[in-house]
């Protein structure tokens, strides 16, 4: 069994040192060569790289890659990894490989429907003429498209491995429809983010072949060998923010780097989850200034702490919506009493992250009367 796994690029990157993982650049007929394999040989659709994103390279595999049993893909800095974290050895995948169909990406579960979240971020009408494509090409894929286009899952980042015919037989079905949904979809006035339409998509769509065709699927994790250039600069930035306690300031500018850059916000993105946990000490600061005349930014400016602050009353949330209130480690128990200014708003704020309206107000109410219990005890 050989295992090829091409690393989809386009800057240059320190590579792995297994030999299986092949650094591909893609776009490489409108930029400055890398010294990689580059999508523009062969057989190609390279010049598209603006609308397409990796799938240029996922495209260049499928037409001019004949001599490995198993193909992939993954990014220069996204791979699939152990539990632990170790990017995966060519050993591991053959592993794997030989009791599944595919490896796939663990399917990411979101607060709301795929529908609603593209329609939120992008120009809904572009889904929509995709889905009009397969309904009449593949009618037997549609009915699923159209299922879980409702459901709160996809895939992530285009990245799978399977073997090469499945691979193609993937391929021929996905670009067969972007070709067509070419002639429906102008995304040339878009800006460059927003251009990368059938990249964007094809992610969803992967979900929808694999759920349809019935394969056993390994739903792997992703490791991040560094965060996103542009993830990191935003919390740099917030971080000045929140140090001069500029709350309404930092709220316009993530505000306007979402408009931008929507996916930043992704698990695959935010990695650690700072950004959301940012935008969570901005709505409730607004919301105890306006009530309380301060808040938690008056207490605490710099970013770490406002992030471990905000993460532990999260997880003292969650707790007690999992019914374990009563199972807190001291630490859990010191952060709550060293922090007994905690506000209701914040509390309740929290509880709305993981529960009902209903719900959050009861789990707010629990999580309040355990602290007082605590202070009472000490």
């Amino acid at each position: 069994m050989s295992v090829t796994v091409f690393t989809m690029t386009h800057k240059k990157f320190p590579t792995p040192g297994d030999p299986i993982y092949v650094p591909v650049q893609v776009g490489r007929a409108r930029a400055a060569d890398l010294g990689y394999i580059g999508d523009d040989t062969g057989v190609n659709i390279s010049e598209k790289n603006c609308y397409y994103g990796e799938l240029t390279g996922v495209y260049w595999v499928w037409k001019n890659i004949k001599t490995s049993d198993y193909v992939g893909i993954c990014h220069y800095r996204r791979y699939f990894c152990t539990e632990e974290g170790r990017i995966l050895t060519g050993g591991e995948y053959e592993k794997i490989l030989s009791e599944y169909d595919i490896i796939a990406s663990k399917k990411l579960k979101l607060n709301y429907s795929y529908y609603e979240g593209y329609a939120s971020d992008y120009n809904i009408k572009d889904l929509v003429a995709v889905g009009e494509v397969m309904q009449k090409m593949y009618p037997e894929y549609h009915e699923v498209f159209a299922r879980l286009l409702h459901d709160k899952g996809t895939y992530f980042g285009n990245m799978m491995v399977c073997t090469k015919a499945l691979y193609d037989e993937y391929c021929q079905w996905l670009f067969s429809i972007f070709e067509k949904a070419e002639e429906k979809i102008d995304a040339s006035g878009y800006d460059d983010y927003h251009k990368r339409v059938y990249g964007f998509i094809s992610e969803f769509l992967l979900y929808v072949w694999v759920q349809t065709k019935g394969l056993k699927v390994y739903e792997c994790k992703v490791g991040m060998t560094d965060e996103k250039r542009e993830t990191a600069e935003i919390k740099e930035h917030l971080a000045a923010f929140f140090a001069n306690k500029d709350i309404a300031g930092a709220k316009e500018y993530i505000l306007a780097c979402l408009k931008k850059r929507p996916d930043v916000l992704m698990e695959a993105s935010d990695i650690t989850g700072e950004l959301k946990l940012s935008m969570q000490v901005i709505a409730v600061c607004e919301l105890e200034k306006e009530a309380y005349g301060s808040s938690t930014i008056d207490r605490i400016q710099e970013f770490g702490a406002l992030m471990e602050h905000f993460r532990k009353l999260n997880d003292l949330v969650i707790a007690f919506q999992n019914g374990e209130g009563d199972t807190f480690s001291a630490p859990e128990v010191e952060f709550y009493l060293q922090k007994a200014v905690i506000t209701d708003i914040a509390l309740e704020a929290s509880a709305r992250l993981f529960c009902t309206p209903q719900e959050a107000v009861q789990v707010a109410r629990a999580v309040r009367e355990y602290g007082m219990k605590k202070r009472e005890e000490a």
